[in-house]
């Protein structure tokens, strides 16, 4: 085997990487051509975000506070930047704690590589995301954008970049070609875990959803994550798999997430 092919092993008290999962498949109820391939045991897993408690031990060692956001975050395309930009218009010096710093010369994107192609992302100020309040600021910690959406009642995603809202689920499409030739777009739902960030998700400090203590949630993951699904597959193709989940979970058959398991 390879230096390349070989995984390094998770963080300190997280599971390993590789270990049983259940998906079902199903048909996009407003699209035929449309087919689903949804892991049931990420979905019915007990991960919650635990960022702002002891358990968030941050990707970047010795910089817990700053959770998944150190890095900043990459835009998807021009309408995700257009968004965004939208979102800044709603923060007020309250909501933002480096807001001069965001609005002043500099901005708050910056240009960076993304699959070896200039991709911007948003600025990393004083070691983390700009939009990230830190300890001590009156306004709260936490993602400024995330903090004003629950402040005005609106869900987090509505203001806050795609790769934001969607971790930790990971969604991946591909057109597939079926026995008769015909093709259909294949999507899939899963787990965001450590792999999803390439090459360098081996290298985090700590990743949440392999640690049991993040396994935690008073709701399974397709409940407590309705609204990103939901925006992710469509109000009816949701409304289909939370049937299923519901009936899955009720049957007791399915291969239950390692960390959660380790959780109860």
């Amino acid at each position: 085997m390879s230096p390349r092919a070989k995984s390094k092993s998770p963080g300190p008290g997280e599971v390993e990487l590789d270990f049983a999962r259940e998906w079902v498949e199903f048909f996009d109820p407003d699209n035929p051509e449309h087919l689903i391939a949804a892991d049931m045991t990420w979905l019915l897993s007990r991960w919650t975000c635990v960022f702002g408690t002891p358990a968030c031990q941050g990707t970047v060692e010795g910089r817990p506070d700053d959770g998944c956001c150190s890095h900043g975050a990459f835009m998807s395309d021009k309408n995700d930047i257009a968004e965004l930009e939208e979102a800044v218009k709603l923060l007020t010096d309250e909501d933002w704690q480096f807001r001069e710093k965001g609005l002043g010369k500099k901005g708050y994107l910056e240009m960076d590589e993304y699959d070896d192609k200039p991709n911007l992302r948003t600025r990393k100020y004083k070691g983390a995301c700009i939009f990230l309040n830190r300890p001590g600021f009156p306004g709260g910690i936490g993602c400024a954008l995330h903090s004003k959406a629950l402040k005005i009642g609106v869900e987090p995603l509505t203001l806050k970049p795609e790769v934001c809202w969607q971790l930790p689920i990971r969604r991946t499409q591909e057109w597939v070609e079926r026995p008769d030739g015909t093709e259909i777009l294949k999507t899939w739902i899963t787990e965001y875990d450590r792999r999803g960030w390439g090459e360098g998700g081996a290298d985090l400090h700590w990743y949440c959803t392999g640690d049991p203590n993040a396994h935690v949630g008073k709701k399974a993951v397709w409940e407590s994550y309705a609204a990103e699904l939901t925006e992710l597959l469509g109000e009816k193709a949701y409304a289909e798999l939370a049937a299923m989940c519901k009936r899955r979970s009720a049957l007791g058959l399915i291969a239950v997430h390692p960390a959660t398991r380790a959780a109860e």
